[in-house]
């Protein structure tokens, strides 16, 4: 899907409830990340995550966790291994993650806002990620479905 494409298709998502009620979407349960496409001072780079890796955000009331590594089994001894969570608000379509635990420090302690739109089972998610401290300043378009259970 084109930049253009997964834009049309978070600004199309619909909700059904007041986008001031914090319920309005549902966010709960298990997500997989298919694509995201990261845009750094203009540049645009999209990866399909169904390919070479997997990684899945995990929602509950109050928290969040994500989970990623490599599908297949390193040659070598790496670990490939990514991981994250802690607490967020949403409020109407505003998601907003506090990262109180993530593997690279300079992360940690970070507030990141979003705003997330609902369709059927996909989950676009958008906003600005800036680590000083890792060098980070770009804006995610993340897409996930949900995984079923």
């Amino acid at each position: 899907m084109t930049i253009a494409g997964t834009c049309a298709l978070f600004f199309s998502c619909k909700q059904s409830t007041s986008p001031t009620d914090s319920h309005s979407i549902k966010l709960n349960g298990t997500w997989q990340l298919v694509q995201g496409i990261t845009v750094t001072k203009g540049d645009s780079a999209v990866t399909d995550y169904t390919k070479k890796q997997r990684m899945i955000k995990i929602i509950n009331d109050t928290h969040f966790a994500f989970l990623k590594h490599d599908i297949g089994m390193p040659k070598d001894s790496s670990l490939n291994f990514d991981a994250g969570g802690g607490s967020y608000q949403l409020a109407g379509s505003q998601y907003t993650e506090h990262l109180d635990f993530y593997n690279d420090r300079n992360w940690e302690g970070k507030t990141f806002v979003f705003t997330v739109a609902i369709s059927n089972d996909t989950l676009i998610q958008k906003g600005i990620e800036k680590v000083e401290g890792a060098g980070i300043d770009r804006e995610i378009i993340e897409k996930y479905v949900k995984v079923k259970e």
